[in-house]
């Protein structure tokens, strides 16, 4: 069987091409894909042969590759094993890829209970679990402050979730002045600009002291450095950006060791495979979560969403990706959308 995806053929190229898909095994979920969310930071490394993408991975950059983890569908074919979807259900996807059907493990599936969510906020729940995580790791407590660096899907995403997790006040940092807008109109009490002089003595003026939570999702080693300067005594940071780049320094004893700050490492892969306990929990159960909150109303995923394009547009999707400046916080594909020039 084949499929239509979304591969990168070369360095900053992009393409729909037909994919053969492997054999069905008894573990197996086949998935039509409804609509797949566009990892801004990760594909853009990607698409850019980033040789920092996979840890691990070894070295060297090769080509093609490809992207897209967070999507919804409907099931449309089951192995004999699989016992907790069946065909018919409306499933999320996590660790598939941008494509028109996604074959999968059972456990990289979770059924959409509520027939009121939508494909759209499906395909934004496992993202949304990148930035419940880091929170659930700095063990935020109701009425502390918070602080956000950076403003893309992540940043954004984390803002919401500080606000339902009962921060106060949230700082929402970001050079973009479209973005700190758009901050403060999904929960932040305050949205800076990082290069403002005195940057880090406003937001210590802000928190009474300091920012006793901090989610840096920049991936850019001077952000953790302003970070670090905007927190209160025995403050928690988790870094929920991938900082790929080690060509930065900081001043262990003034800014971390002294002051009692704990660094917490918050890739999403950094998290128990089978049971959750606090602040620790497995991608099924934080999936369940967000769709939980977004049944709920507690939780909007689609006003952030900016854009949404057929499959089809994909490499001027990418191109924009790696050119722009002022990128969309969230653009979606919408696998059953016909193709518009």
């Amino acid at each position: 069987m084949t499929t239509k995806q979304i591969v990168f053929t070369k360095c900053n190229t992009a393409e729909l091409i037909e994919q053969e898909l492997p054999s069905m095994t008894p573990h197996s979920v086949l998935v039509q894909t409804a609509v797949s969310t566009l990892s801004a930071g990760t594909e853009r490394a990607n698409i850019m042969g980033d040789p920092n993408v996979n840890p691990g991975a070894g070295p060297g950059v090769s080509f093609p590759r490809s992207a897209g983890y967070s999507s919804a569908g409907v099931v449309i074919a089951v192995g004999d094993a699989v016992e907790s979807v069946q065909v018919g259900d409306r499933v999320v996807v996590f660790w598939g890829k941008h494509r028109e059907r996604n074959l999968v493990e059972e456990k990289n599936v979770v059924k959409i209970e509520d027939g009121g969510i939508s494909y759209a906020s499906a395909a934004m729940s496992f993202i949304a679990t990148f930035p419940m995580a880091a929170i659930r790791k700095t063990h935020l407590e109701m009425g502390e402050s918070a602080l956000v660096m950076g403003l893309g899907i992540l940043g954004m995403l984390a803002v919401k979730l500080l606000r339902l997790a009962g921060a106060v006040p949230i700082v929402a940092v970001d050079p973009n002045p479209r973005r700190r807008a758009m901050a403060l109109q999904n929960g932040a009490d305050y949205a800076l600009d990082p290069y403002e002089e005195g940057f880090a003595e406003r937001v210590k003026e802000i928190t009474k002291g300091g920012a006793k939570v901090a989610i840096e999702v920049t991936g850019v080693g001077i952000a953790f450095n302003q970070a670090l300067d905007c927190m209160a005594k025995f403050g928690r940071i988790a870094l929920l950006g991938c900082t790929r780049s080690s060509d930065f320094t900081v001043d262990y004893y003034r800014k971390i060791h002294a002051p009692g700050i704990t660094v917490i490492g918050a890739h999403t892969n950094a998290r128990p495979k089978n049971e959750s306990h606090s602040g620790w929990f497995t991608h099924t159960d934080d999936i369940r979560a967000v769709l939980r909150l977004c049944a709920g109303q507690r939780l909007d995923l689609e006003n952030i969403i900016e854009e949404t394009h057929a499959p089809e547009a994909c490499g001027r999707v990418y191109e924009r990706l790696i050119y722009e400046k002022d990128f969309p916080v969230a653009v979606q594909f919408d696998w059953r959308k016909k193709y518009e020039n």
